[in-house]
């Protein structure tokens, strides 16, 4: 199977191409080789390759930023994935694979969040990942497939788990909102979940995809510095403090409640998502080789 991935270089990307199943013939795609705001140079990139499946991991991610950019924030989160879709239905049985967001909601609601809610984005960010969905879905039917996801870490990139480590190693303190819930969910899990989907092509419209489990940012920050320094990665306890959003106010709203409900792709995917403490520790040990 060929597969284009976009946004290679980025945390499910290099995951991505880490865990590329055997007989993939990959076309890796980061910024510089493949600029995903130019609808020409898409066209020409899948006409060239001729993929039969296309992974979008592209995406402009800076929440707060978005606020004062949305044109570019629409480009690559909206316009991009139309291009994208456009080019893969000019591909006979292309599909292509979306990655999106629990932005897409407004953390109002008390339960998980199912592929079929009604979403309700609380900034720009949001929006134009709910936009990049409709366009995906719009232009491409059956053949597309978007899987939405949350708090997603690496230990490469710039992340959450990424950010803890150097906080606490320069101040050895943190404090952290405790009244925001969701489920931290390992890149290396994503990549899982998007080459199971590729190997099932009557997996088609919305899935949710995390790790198993909920837990507060407050939550997270503790299991990162408890896991951390039983790894090695910090020399002394760090002091996480738990406070809450309205003591941490951001440019853009986020959204309270972020947990997604994945029974439904569990179902279809026949795969189990691990627990995502079980990941962090993964993670953390892949830091230290």
């Amino acid at each position: 199977m060929r597969v284009l991935i976009t946004g290679s270089s980025g945390q499910v990307g290099s995951a991505l191409l880490r865990g590329a199943p055997p007989g993939i013939e990959l076309g890796a795609f980061a910024r510089p080789q493949l600029d995903i705001g130019d609808a020409g140079a898409i066209h020409t990139a899948v006409a060239a390759f001729r993929p039969q499946l296309i992974i979008n991991a592209a995406a402009y991610t800076a929440v707060d930023k978005a606020e004062s950019e949305p044109f570019l924030a629409d480009a690559i989160n909206a316009q991009a994935p139309q291009h994208l879709a456009e080019a893969a239905y000019s591909q006979d049985d292309c599909r292509l694979i979306h990655i999106s967001t629990d932005y897409v909601f407004d953390g109002r609601g008390a339960d998980a969040y199912r592929p079929d809610d009604v979403p309700h984005p609380l900034s720009v960010y949001g929006r134009t990942k709910l936009a990049g969905e409709r366009a995906v879905l719009g232009a491409l039917g059956a053949r597309a497939v978007i899987l939405r996801t949350a708090w997603v870490y690496a230990s490469e990139g710039r992340n959450f788990l990424l950010t803890m480590l150097r906080l606490m190693r320069e101040r050895g303190t943190v404090r952290v909102v405790a009244d925001q819930k969701g489920t931290p969910t390992a890149a290396t899990s994503i990549a899982r979940a998007l080459w199971r989907i590729a190997e099932l092509p009557r997996v088609r419209g919305i899935l949710h995809w995390t790790d198993d489990g909920v837990a507060s940012w407050y939550e997270f920050a503790c299991a990162i510095a408890e896991d951390a320094l039983a790894a090695g990665l910090l020399s002394q306890t760090a002091q996480v403090t738990p406070i809450s959003t309205a003591e941490y106010p951001t440019v853009a709203h986020r959204p309270a409640n972020g947990v997604l409900d994945t029974r439904d792709s569990i179902a279809q995917l026949g795969i189990t998502p691990e627990h995502w403490r079980d990941n962090l520790r993964a993670t953390l040990a892949a830091l230290r080789r």
